[in-house]
Formats: structure tokens, sequence, C-alpha cells
């Protein structure tokens, strides 16, 4: 029995199961309600993001309430990232960074002009929480926090840094 939870019996023998294959990692931001709309806007002028589809919330009437993003998917670039507002059904565990009072994550975001970058997410509202600098493993880096709780890391690769021998 503990074969068959592993992989498929074929014979006596084993069949590993193949491991799927990714192919992108959205991250889904989850903002504060009812500001979801906001932060699109902030991230349309502080990454130059393209909204490339979005939904609003089923339950809530837009002629009665503001209403609430349920799903906007958001570009820039390569990059890419989901954006919603917080609400019960995104599940009791999921909480936006405000309503954490921090977050867990830091948004990653290479670039080939990081200190452009950097300074038009800063004019767009984002607060400096790390100056851009060069660093040791390779990159000018700086880090700003969005209005909404989020951070991102705004980085140009300037040189190859070798890895040590435990990382390769």
């Amino acid at each position: 029995m503990a074969q068959e939870e592993n992989g498929k019996q074929n014979g006596g023998a084993v069949v590993a199961k193949a491991a799927p294959v990714f192919s992108a990692l959205r991250p889904h931001l989850i903002v504060e309600a009812p500001k979801a709309a906001d932060a699109i806007q902030f991230y349309k002028r502080a990454f130059g993001a393209e909204e490339v589809a979005k939904s609003l919330h089923p339950k809530r009437k837009a002629e009665q309430e503001l209403p609430l993003i349920l799903h906007a998917h958001l570009k820039f670039g390569a990059a890419e990232v989901m954006v919603c507002d917080e609400t019960e059904e995104t599940g009791a565990e999921v909480k936006s960074p405000l309503n954490l009072k921090g977050t867990s994550a830091i948004l990653h975001l290479e670039t080939d002009d990081a200190e452009s970058a950097f300074e038009r997410a800063v004019e767009a509202g984002a607060t400096v929480t790390e100056h851009i600098a060069e660093k040791p493993w390779g990159q000018l880096y700086g880090k700003v926090k969005d209005p909404y709780g989020f951070v991102w890391s705004i980085a140009t690769p300037t040189k190859l840094v070798p890895t040590s021998g435990a990382d390769a």
C-alpha cells in the first residue's frame, strides 16, 4: 500500500509519478477592502502595469456600494500579479498586509534600470525602506513599501557572483 501512495505499481516495480511542470508564479496581492481599485492605479503609475483582466465581486451592486475587485490580472514586462480586495471569500487565514500589520514576503522586481524604477515607485507614493545601493550579491538593489503594505525590492543585476560549493 505504501508503494501505491508514492507512485503506481507496475508488475512489482514502483513507477514514479512525473513532477508537474510549472509555467508561472503570479502572487495574489490581497488589499484591504475597498482599496484594490486604488492599488491597481498605483501599480500602473509606479510600475507601468497593464491591466489584463478584471472582474468585480458578484455580491456587490455597483449602484448601491463601491464595487470590490474579485480578481485583477496585471502585467509589467514579464512580471505579473493578481490583485483583489480582502473579502470573506479570500479565506480567514488570508489577510492584507495592513490588516496583518506586516508582510511575510518581499516582491522582487528585476529591471534594466533599478534607479529609474525605484524613483518612479517613490514618485507614485511608495515609501523608501532601503535606498538603492550596490549589493555584494551582484545587484543594484533597493526596497520600497507601497501604500497597501506590500514590500517591493527593485534590482538590476550588475555582475555575476559565483555560488558557493554548498549551493551548487
